[in-house]
């Protein structure tokens, strides 16, 4: 469907104002899609987000400040979302032997199990909903780099 259909309105700036509307829209429209299959795993996008962070690492821990700064949704409040996560036994929480007042936070069995559960849920989402194919995917993903790349 047409944004112009989508958001019922044709005035645009020019073909940038339009890149920027479709692109925030598409993002959203993702984000319902994936946020309905995760709830299915008691997850949110954010908690996966962690969930898959800390994936990457297993089993070595992360503090909270290396978790922030590899997380989608840079505002997303990461201690929270780790009490949550701590509270369905997913996560577990140490203190850095190095310094004390560092919080350290590792992947659980459980929530390894989780994660693995939930990425198979997006790998459906994504193929399900994805309407491009591999060449038309590099070539977006190239616009979208450059697209940030000016700052």
């Amino acid at each position: 469907m047409k944004i112009e259909e989508v958001i019922r309105s044709e005035k645009f700036t020019d073909a940038k104002h339009k890149a920027v509307i479709n692109l925030m829209y598409t993002s959203y429209w993702f984000k319902t899609h994936a946020s309905a299959a995760l709830k299915e795993n008691d997850l949110t996008i954010e908690q996966f987000n962690v969930l898959r962070i800390l994936k990457g690492k297993h089993p070595e821990p992360l503090c909270i400040k290396d978790i922030c700064s590899r997380m989608i949704e840079k505002n997303s409040n990461v201690p929270r979302i780790v009490d949550r996560l701590l509270l369905k036994q997913f996560v577990k929480r140490t203190t850095s032997q190095e310094d004390k007042r560092e919080t350290l936070i590792s992947l659980s069995e459980q929530g390894a199990q989780q994660v693995d559960d939930a990425s198979k849920v997006m790998d459906t989402v994504q193929h399900r909903i994805f309407g491009l194919d591999e060449a038309e995917a590099v070539m977006l993903n190239t616009l979208m780099e450059k697209m940030r790349g000016v700052d």
